[in-house]
């Protein structure tokens, strides 16, 4: 495996990509919140990303300080990167977590060095930068920190309550750069939730979290997807989402139908035949020729959409959260002064 040469002191020049190949480490912790997980730390060489291609996100700026993800959501369209590392897309990604013990003070020295910056950076566009691992390494606070220390925007996208721990932080951050926090909360049934994204916190967790963001005078929008064809695409599905989520204080709301990558299909029909056997033929049929559903559904469902969401007065939202902006590399922003007492 190529995880062999980052074991204790070897080197390769080959290392995985963004990483460097020194003392990467095997960890496993004997606690319940843990249990049948490993933690592979390792020294990020690089913490700042730039999407290429031309999809909506190219252009942007990312920061991963996990790969792999607790939250184990089956439909997780990241799954396929865990292979990268010649790691599952499977059991692996659920439960075997690369963590970046260093990448906040690379980041740091990548931001010093930089004669231009990005506009904003984003979190969680590959997977969950709140997932549990994060109560453990605490990884986020010093990413704010350095970010917002150098007129950095900072975008947040997650399934995890734990960023609740942060507010403050991002509050007084905001002071200085623009700040935009996303939850994703896809499933408003129970039941369902805990059986498709058995590692994430309840429904109910997050929408307490949007209020606490707001509490916090923040915005925060809902990702409410991916829609699953069959189980969470019923009228009265979209009507409670959009009530809870509007008696939650989300300032948008964003839904649209499941995609199937490679890596994130096959486990996911893997759950369907277990589960759902009797769907397994619709979802043959809606994702026959690639990765989204077929056109007439997305149809059919977006025009349901629309009318929920006016049922509810949400304004329409204007994308997926964490669109890529237009625009260039800015000019580096002077740091704060050393006497702010946060940064």
């Amino acid at each position: 495996m190529r995880w062999d040469s980052q074991l204790l002191d070897a080197t390769d020049d080959a290392a995985l990509p963004g990483m460097t190949s020194g003392r990467a480490l095997l960890r496993t912790f004997d606690t319940p919140e843990f249990r049948g997980m490993q933690f592979l730390e390792v020294a990020a060489r690089s913490a700042l990303n730039k999407v290429p291609g031309d999809g909506f996100m190219a252009g942007a700026t990312t920061i991963n300080p996990y790969r792999g993800c607790q939250h184990a959501c089956v439909y997780c369209f990241a799954r396929n990167t865990h292979t990268y590392l010649d790691l599952d897309a499977g059991a692996d990604f659920d439960s075997r977590i690369v963590v970046k013990i260093n990448i906040a003070e690379v980041l740091a020295g990548e931001l010093g060095r930089r004669r231009e910056l990005p506009e904003r950076v984003m979190l969680g566009t590959n997977t969950d930068p709140y997932q549990r691992a994060e109560g453990r390494y605490r990884l986020l606070p010093k990413i704010i920190r350095a970010l917002a220390r150098h007129g950095v925007g900072i975008s947040i996208l997650t399934k995890g309550s734990l960023v609740r721990r942060d507010l403050p932080l991002l509050a007084e951050a905001a002071r200085s750069v623009p700040v935009d926090i996303s939850l994703s909360i896809a499933i408003f049934d129970d039941e369902l939730q805990q059986r498709i994204e058995p590692g994430t916190p309840t429904t109910a967790a997050r929408l307490a979290t949007v209020r606490a963001v707001r509490d916090a005078g923040l915005g925060c929008g809902v990702l409410a997807m991916p829609i699953l064809p069959g189980l969470t695409d019923g009228d009265d599905h979209l009507d409670r989402a959009f009530a809870r989520l509007a008696e939650a204080g989300a300032t948008s709301a964003t839904m649209g139908p499941l995609h199937l990558r490679k890596g994130a299909r096959e486990w996911y029909f893997a759950w369907l035949r277990r589960e759902r056997g009797d769907l397994v033929g619709l979802y043959e049929e809606l994702y026959a020729t690639g990765a989204y559903a077929a056109k007439g559904y997305r149809d059919e469902l977006a025009a349901r959409i629309v009318r929920a969401r006016s049922r509810h007065r949400f304004e329409r939202a204007p994308g997926p959260r964490g669109r890529a902006r237009p625009a260039g590399p800015r000019p580096r922003a002077a740091p704060q002064p050393a006497a702010d007492p946060l940064f």
